[in-house]
């Protein structure tokens, strides 16, 4: 019982930065109707940026996390204006082609700089954690999963309560009746790409300290997350959520039970069954497929 209890404890803490990511996969898509590969990049970025401010040039922790969020919310704007926006007249297609060139893009870039070599990023507490009866809790899973928590209570307090969110929710459900409404639709897809960088680069930060920041990290927590958003049913807020923790606690545990060198095949077993069983994931609706 109390290795169940520490290995629920990693999973939810793992699950929770799945989630996150996850969460900026379907806003995206909610608004544009495109996948965006390039996510998980978002949080290899913020990682990097992070070590530069906070290790390479040596400034404070908390002035280097503001300025790796700042500088994903730029990247937000400049992916929005230069990927998406010259091909919203599109079909999916190209946007999505666009969105895996801009990954590589991205990737190579930071290879260039850094090269291949794995940085480390030191944690946010001196102390590395505490012990509450049989499980330790470590402060940065503790961290990682308090912030994921204040995030989804902001997410639907945010687009349930405030004029800002119900536009991005009209965007998002039909653009031509918003766009006659006076909402300004290309501002709301703006916005939308800033905010999932945003959360794709706080999902980087949270779990830098706790993997190495390397240039795969990113590609790694972009397959796990997307594997999370059909797994709760693609296009949906609270299966992303769920999708991602449920991941987490899922590999978490085939890692301690059955075999670590495995770990990541597990997610993909999961998603491989929802695929064939349950496409719609938990929390989508079955769509028939017309002839």
């Amino acid at each position: 019982m109390d290795l169940i209890l520490q290995l629920l404890f990693t999973g939810i803490g793992i699950g929770a930065v799945y989630a996150l990511v996850a969460l900026g996969f379907v806003l995206i898509f909610r608004a544009t109707n495109v996948v965006n590969f390039a996510q998980g990049e978002f949080s290899m970025v913020a990682a990097y940026l992070m070590v530069y401010f906070a290790v390479d040039l040596g400034w404070p922790y908390w002035l280097s996390f503001l300025l790796a969020l700042a500088g994903m919310a730029l990247l937000g704007v400049i992916f929005n204006l230069g990927v998406y926006y010259p091909l919203r007249h599109r079909s999916y297609l190209p946007v999505i082609i666009a969105t895996i060139g801009a990954s590589i893009l991205l990737a190579n870039s930071v290879l260039a700089i850094y090269g291949p070599q794995p940085q480390v990023l030191p944690g946010w507490f001196e102390t590395p954690g505490i012990q509450l009866g049989p499980v330790y809790l470590d402060s940065q899973y503790l961290l990682i999963i308090g912030v994921t928590i204040l995030l989804v209570i902001f997410n639907f307090w945010f687009f349930e309560k405030t004029l800002l969110g119900k536009k991005l929710q009209a965007t998002s459900q039909d653009k031509e009746m918003a766009s006659l409404l006076g909402i300004s639709v290309s501002t709301m897809i703006m916005i939308t790409f800033i905010y999932s960088a945003v959360l794709g680069g706080l999902a980087g930060l949270l779990v830098a300290p706790v993997l190495f920041v390397s240039i795969q990290m990113g590609s790694t927590i972009a397959l796990k997350a997307f594997a999370a958003t059909i797994i709760g049913g693609f296009g949906d807020v609270t299966g992303a959520i769920i999708g991602g923790l449920a991941l987490g606690v899922i590999e978490t545990f085939g890692a301690a039970y059955i075999s670590v060198p495995y770990k990541d095949g597990f997610a993909f077993l999961v998603l491989i069954a929802f695929l064939i069983f349950r496409p719609q994931g938990i929390f989508g609706e079955r769509v028939a497929e017309k002839a």
